[in-house]
């Protein structure tokens, strides 16, 4: 389970006297996700999300999301929305850490999405990117290029307990990424973690897309490579070109991505399989003490990194040339 910071029934109480929802009717931790602490609570006004924040996220950042949450569901966007105390603010403390409450969403992630599924989703994501035009607040992307070299060392020669010689590897990747990293694409604010379990959907239509907590501005294209490297790929490590045209497609269909985006799309994807490598193999090597958290492997993201190194031409993943 994710949940890394148990909170008493008396905390609790003392945490929604701040607000009017009434008695509490359900509350459990949710198994989903890795970074923060989550919940879900039911209560007479109705059923919500609480999030204690935890690791990477920092309290300062914390307006970033919570508003620009709020943005996007003004601009047509369906995701969870803050929920107010009674004093107007989206923000508070439990249990020792930075907590908020928002909305529930419903609908149902998929654990293995189809091509209709991926199709939808690229829509979405797409339409996300155009909804967040005019957002006031910016937040630079704190796990990009400049964050892969310093994880790596913080992981050393102990990367190599995974398997072996992948320190090197590693390092060879992370010294490509740096000499052919592009950085005059079109940019605004992405998602940065979508994977399947952040999309819910009624049917074969996206319903609400969650946890925003690595939302940041970087370049638009680069949150179609993370959704194409989370959703498009098989057990088998095999990549699924049908799934792959479908989530491109339907991306293009509402934003169309310029020449420079395709061309760079090929690094993008090595890039942010890198990204997914080198946060899971240091999550792998510092569990802390006592968490229920089980961390995602590593090696699975080193396998798409191996993949996408022998990409030569942004058809290969789907677009039409």
């Amino acid at each position: 389970m994710a949940v890394y910071t148990d909170v008493g029934d008396d905390a609790l109480t003392e945490f929604l006297s701040a607000y009017d929802l009434g008695a509490v009717l359900a509350f459990k931790g949710i198994a989903e996700g890795v970074e923060n602490s989550n919940f879900y609570l039911k209560t007479e006004a109705g059923s919500f999300i609480l999030t204690l924040y935890e690791k990477r996220v920092r309290e300062e950042q914390l307006p970033f999301f919570l508003n620009l949450m709020e943005h996007l569901a003004a601009h047509g966007i369906s995701c969870p929305q803050p929920i107010r105390n009674r004093s107007g603010t989206a923000l508070g403390h439990l249990a020792g850490r930075p907590a908020a409450l928002v909305s529930f969403l419903e609908g149902l992630s998929v654990k293995s999405p189809t091509a209709v599924h991926c199709r939808a989703l690229g829509g979405a994501l797409a339409a996300l990117h155009i909804a967040g035009t005019g957002f006031s607040m910016t937040r630079p992307n704190d796990l990009s290029l400049d964050a892969w070299r310093p994880l790596l060392e913080a992981s050393g020669s102990r990367a190599d307990t995974v398997t072996p010689d992948l320190k090197s590897r590693l390092d060879q990747e992370v010294d490509f990424l740096e000499r052919h990293w592009p950085r005059d694409l079109p940019t605004g604010v992405i998602h940065a973690d979508l994977f399947t379990d952040n999309v819910f959907f009624l049917g074969e239509q996206v319903s609400g897309i969650i946890d925003f907590y690595f939302a940041c501005t970087d370049a638009l294209a680069y949150d179609l490579a993370i959704c194409l490297n989370a959703w498009c790929f098989e057990a088998d490590n095999s990549y699924n070109l049908t799934k792959g045209r479908a989530m491109i497609g339907g991306y293009q269909a509402v934003r169309p991505l310029d020449q420079l985006e395709i061309d760079a799309f090929p690094v993008l994807c090595r890039g942010s399989a890198m990204r997914f490598c080198l946060t899971r193999l240091y999550d792998w090597l510092n569990v802390p003490p006592g968490a229920m958290v089980h961390p995602k492997d590593p090696l699975e993201y080193d396998r798409k990194v191996a993949f996408h190194r022998h990409i030569v031409h942004a058809s290969e993943y789907g677009f039409l040339s």
